[in-house]
């Protein structure tokens, strides 16, 4: 794991730290903790990240203007944060989890948990942070129909027709999205509304066909739960 802390109070961010380096023991590759909003985005920038642990108030900046580029990378976010009035915000934007301080370690490894588990997000993800041309555009999660993922990527489709690259595999984003969305295949997540019908093909091949008439594969192991999820 390399995890980079963003935290402006030292005594919290070795705290921190000690938990973090508790809790993953020899999984922990590199630990760095960064406590001004300018040298995290370097950082982030230059760097391959598992999780980013941040602060919402850095010495008085806004940690909405690292939110918006931490959840557009290929890494999880987590907000540590005594402002819990924006959780709901922070998990629009696609934060993993949210935990309030002050927090022990348990609350701490139960975040830490939901990046290796199947665990979806608790609160409902409304935008997806895209980066195009070295700048940041959300993207409202109700316009995407589905996701294909492009090895360390995901191709996101959209219902105007257009196509957005997004820096997380589709592995992480089915842990951030909501309940309708569905992994039909290993290479697709598929929004169940914009499923017309469900056809089963010749030589046991099933593929979901989208309102749009684009017709997407379902894997056979996944068919008898896809289709009881769609009726």
């Amino acid at each position: 794991m390399n995890i980079l802390i963003v935290e402006d109070e030292s005594r919290v961010a070795k705290r921190i730290e000690r938990m973090t380096r508790d809790i993953f023991g020899k999984d922990l590759q590199s630990l760095t903790h960064i406590n001004t909003l300018e040298e995290a985005l370097a950082f982030i920038e230059s760097h391959s990240l598992d999780v980013v642990l941040l602060d919402l108030n850095l010495n008085g900046e806004d940690g909405f203007d690292l939110l918006k580029a931490a959840v557009s990378g290929s890494f999880h976010t987590i907000v540590v944060s005594a402002y819990k009035d924006q959780a709901i915000t922070a998990f629009e934007y696609g934060v993993l989890d949210f935990v309030p301080k002050p927090f022990n370690q348990d609350r701490l490894t139960q975040a830490f948990d939901r990046i290796v588990s199947k665990e979806r997000a608790e609160k409902e993800v409304k935008y997806l942070a895209v980066k195009t041309r070295h700048r940041i555009h959300l993207i409202p999660v109700e316009d995407v129909l589905y996701g294909k993922g492009a090895g360390a990527y995901t191709e996101l489709f959209l219902a105007d027709g257009t196509k957005e690259l997004h820096d997380k595999s589709l592995e992480k984003l089915e842990q951030l999205l909501s309940n309708a969305f569905e992994r039909v295949h290993k290479s697709y997540l598929v929004r169940m509304s914009a499923v017309k019908e469900i056809i089963v093909a010749s030589g046991s091949k099933y593929m979901a066909a989208l309102k749009n008439g684009v017709q997407i594969p379902i894997g056979r192991t996944r068919y008898k739960d896809i289709k009881a999820k769609w009726f």
